[in-house]
């Protein structure tokens, strides 16, 4: 009987760093690597136009300052010329090596995909997730939202106060949040993470 000894899914939600993306493609080196994005699926002949490395500092609109590195990878939607397949996993991961050769790429920095067609405009995503599909590797992308930050965190709030506040204890009760890079003197660092909390379950009565 065949097993399938690929590794399973790695899930980023939207909040994948450099680094932890790498280390996600490498044990499908010798695949192929196909994008799945805006609800397409990548062609062929798909190639990298651009890495740029970024530092940012921000002001949201509630007033709070922010800062992180970004690094942004920018593809262009093509078909294969004759004869042509998708790229390997490996060569886009020697790619990315080849450019930290000149520029400077954090690995803990936050992930941006720039994807577009010739004649389309160019769409901003984060990736979502790793998925191995048969022969080959999937990199699942996700479109990234226009969001106002200080509304998210207060949302955020709201539902771990309802889920472990300490007047509430709900079995099984959990969140999930994305959350941006924090600010500079923040205990976390100052890059994109994923929280997660949950609540303890009560102690069982004797």
């Amino acid at each position: 009987m065949n097993v399938d000894a690929s590794p399973p899914a790695v899930e980023f939600h939207g909040d994948a760093l450099l680094g932890a993306l790498l280390d996600a493609l490498e044990p499908y080196a010798a695949r192929p690597l196909v994008l799945e994005y805006g609800e397409r699926r990548i062609q062929p002949g798909y190639h990298v136009t651009e890495v740029k490395a970024g530092s940012f500092v921000t002001l949201d609109c509630g007033g709070n300052p922010d800062r992180w590195r970004e690094t942004v990878i920018q593809i262009e939607d093509l078909p294969a010329e004759a004869g042509g397949d998708y790229m390997l996993a490996g060569k886009f991961r020697s790619i990315l090596d080849r450019v930290t050769r000149r520029v400077e790429l954090a690995a803990d920095a936050r992930l941006t995909f720039e994807v577009g067609m010739p004649d389309e405009p160019m769409r901003v995503f984060d990736v979502d997730a790793v998925q191995p599909g048969g022969d080959h590797v999937v990199l699942r992308l996700a479109a990234r939202p226009a969001i106002c930050k200080p509304r998210h965190r207060a949302a955020q709030q709201a539902v771990a106060g309802a889920c472990c506040g300490a007047s509430v204890a709900k079995p099984g009760c959990c969140w999930r949040a994305r959350a941006g890079p924090l600010a500079e003197g923040s205990e976390a660092s100052a890059s994109s993470v994923t929280l997660t909390a949950s609540c303890r379950l009560p102690d069982p009565q004797p």
